[in-house]
């Protein structure tokens, strides 16, 4: 069994303790914000060791969308490269649990359509966008 390595960002780290702790009953919220986040768990590319990150909260079906804004910055996060090289990830929505695979999505139109769903559901992603030179990955978890 690989190791946890829990992130090096103090809030991130808080988060997904509470959440995991209550088992999906508290730490559910993007900090003040009151919008729903996941816990994506997933495997370092490096490291081989296990990773979770909270991402809001994008639902299109029985799908998740997650997006890789990073708050706008100029520099994808580690988990893109992470689910680009091991896409087998394991979702965490309140009390559920689900082994799912993700995919980046390359496809103009799908990534088009998810994009407006991300927007609507977080609207800062439009401002994210507008304030890098990168295009924002998004991946979809299935």
């Amino acid at each position: 069994m690989p190791t946890y390595i829990p992130s090096p960002r103090e809030w991130v780290r808080e988060q997904v303790e509470l959440y995991e702790s209550s088992g999906g009953t508290k730490g559910t919220t993007l900090r003040d914000t009151g919008l729903p986040v996941i816990i994506v768990t997933h495997t370092g590319n490096k490291s081989g060791a296990v990773r979770k990150t909270p991402l809001m909260r994008v639902a299109d079906g029985s799908r998740y969308v997650l997006v890789a804004s990073q708050g706008g910055a100029p520099v994808n996060p580690v988990w893109v490269h992470n689910l680009r090289l091991h896409p087998n990830v394991e979702i965490r929505d309140l009390t559920v649990v689900k082994p799912m695979r993700a995919r980046e999505v390359v496809d103009d139109a799908e990534r088009a359509r998810l994009w407006a769903l991300c927007v609507a559901a977080f609207p800062p992603y439009a401002e994210y966008q507008k304030k890098t030179q990168r295009q924002i990955p998004v991946f979809v978890a299935e």
